[in-house]
């Protein structure tokens, strides 16, 4: 397969993985406290990144990949800390959204500068890409309800700046960069638990919590590949159309409702998937 159809596939993959991910974090955060729901999850992907680093007998990163890892560790933890929180209070339509356009706009906009401007056709799905989360995120306007923007803001550019921290990383090593990261990420968690003295403890929804953990590291992993086998802009756009697949969930599971703009978004998105798989083959 060309690297440009693994990128898509890959970034795809990401998006889908996020999304379900942050469905089940957004709905265990109003149950449990959002620190127990990213330490659990955090360590679960510690675990499983670096017993399949070993497995595959990776090399754990040295240097400036360890800085980098480090650098997204950090980023991330925060990012997801903040998203939970706001999926937790806030509507998860209006949330998973304006996270999504800083996550998807951030790392375009870095990879412009360092990989130069892509394809015409991709660069117009990238454009309608980025149009269908703002579409769907101008549910907040309907409803004038404000919980949770400032966790989705806040969330949208760690989570944005750590998809740029990430693509530093040099090519290869897969499990073992990412459960480097994974084990930075509990170790805030921790750090913040005991500095804020925070309830953390998951109560009865350990395997829930796992299965989270799970998806976003599969996310991490599928985003990791897609920047490894292309262009940052591409990788970056697809894997941040996750909000979409969380807003399909809500309406399914939690009878949220489509609006006329969330329809036009998850269209345009389809699209942009299009014009982004042809433009880059």
């Amino acid at each position: 397969m060309p690297a440009g159809a693994l990128t898509v596939v890959f970034g795809l993959a990401a998006a889908i993985a996020w999304g379900a991910g942050d469905f089940g974090g957004g709905i265990a955060s109003r149950r449990v406290p959002v620190y127990g729901v990213v330490l659990v999850s955090q360590a679960t992907g510690a675990v499983l990144c670096v017993a399949l680093a070993l497995l595959l007998g990776e090399a754990f990163p040295v240097g400036l990949d360890l800085v980098w890892c480090a650098i997204a560790g950090v980023l991330g933890a925060f990012g997801i800390t903040m998203l939970y929180r706001g999926l937790a209070i806030g509507r998860m339509g209006i949330v998973a959204p304006v996270t999504g356009v800083l996550a998807a706009v951030i790392p375009v906009v870095a990879g412009f500068l360092t990989e130069g401007i892509p394809a015409p056709m991709v660069l117009i799905g990238i454009v309608l890409a980025v149009l269908a989360v703002i579409l769907v995120s101008r549910v907040a306007s309907e409803t004038g309800g404000r919980a949770g923007l400032v966790e989705a803001l806040t969330g949208g550019t760690a989570i944005g700046l750590f998809g740029v921290a990430i693509a530093q990383l040099n090519p290869g090593d897969i499990f073992a960069d990412l459960g480097t990261i994974r084990i930075v990420q509990g170790l805030f968690v921790v750090i913040a638990v005991v500095a804020t003295r925070s309830a953390w403890r998951p109560g009865n929804l350990l395997l829930p919590l796992i299965l989270i953990g799970a998806l976003d590291t599969a996310g991490n992993g599928f985003y990791l590949v897609a920047v490894q086998t292309g262009q940052l802009a591409i990788a970056s756009v697809l894997s941040a159309m996750y909000p979409v697949v969380t807003v399909i969930l809500a309406a399914v599971v939690l009878r949220e409702p489509v609006t006329r703009d969330h329809t036009i978004g998850i269209g345009l998105a389809g699209a942009a998937i299009a014009l982004i798989g042809f433009g880059g083959s």
